[in-house]
């Protein structure tokens, strides 16, 4: 097994192509995957084929609900910086959820997404929490269903805004952001370090 998919303790074991069907989720890349293939196989091919968009669009799938709403508040600090009392609301108590996911943090991350900004895109991360147990919200709203992958699609989102937001290093910062699913997804803590750009060999 590539070493790099190695101990993804967090992930499910089901096939990757069924938890993508789970959540409404067709890739853009072509699989020559079986449809039993584990999650690690179907990385390890897409990796192979340079799909980085997909890897993270899998991974994001993938991801456990709290996992995945600190891999995207993660990707939001990327160009949000450090905590600070400037914070978007929509990230904070996106933060705060991940830190401690009861029903009352949830609502405070819902309410975010009432007053956001129109360019506030850290309301990613909050509808991430919003959706994270498969259902519309908190309160009454828990009795009914959220859209399949609506969590996920929000989470794939946050990455590819900060992949945006950091253009001019957007093939290393993929890897980063790749990096970090992978640890979490094997129990860290998503803090990996910044892959250095690749330097021509000397001639």
């Amino acid at each position: 097994m590539n070493p790099r998919f190695k101990d993804l303790v967090k992930i499910p074991k089901d096939p990757a192509i069924k938890q993508l069907s789970q959540a409404n989720v067709v890739l853009r890349t072509p699989l020559q995957s079986s449809a039993s293939a584990s999650p690690e196989q179907v990385l390890d091919e897409l990796e192979t084929k340079q799909a980085w968009l997909d890897m993270l669009m899998l991974l994001a799938v993938l991801l456990p609900p709290r996992e995945r709403v600190w891999w995207a508040c993660l990707a939001a600090r990327d160009y949000i910086g450090p905590k600070s009392d400037k914070d978007p609301p929509s990230l904070a108590r996106s933060e705060e959820w991940v830190f401690t996911p009861d029903e009352d943090n949830r609502e405070a991350a819902r309410a975010t997404l009432d007053h956001a900004y129109v360019d506030d895109e850290t309301v990613h991360c909050a509808t991430a929490v919003l959706y994270a147990d498969g259902t519309l919200g908190p309160g009454d709203l828990a009795q009914y269903p959220a859209p399949a992958g609506a969590a996920e699609a929000s989470v794939f989102a946050m990455n590819v805004v900060a992949l945006g937001e950091l253009s001019d290093r957007f093939d290393e910062h993929i890897q980063v952001l790749i990096d970090r699913a992978l640890d979490i997804a094997r129990g860290g803590s998503g803090r990996v370090a910044v892959r250095e750009p690749e330097k021509e060999a000397s001639r």
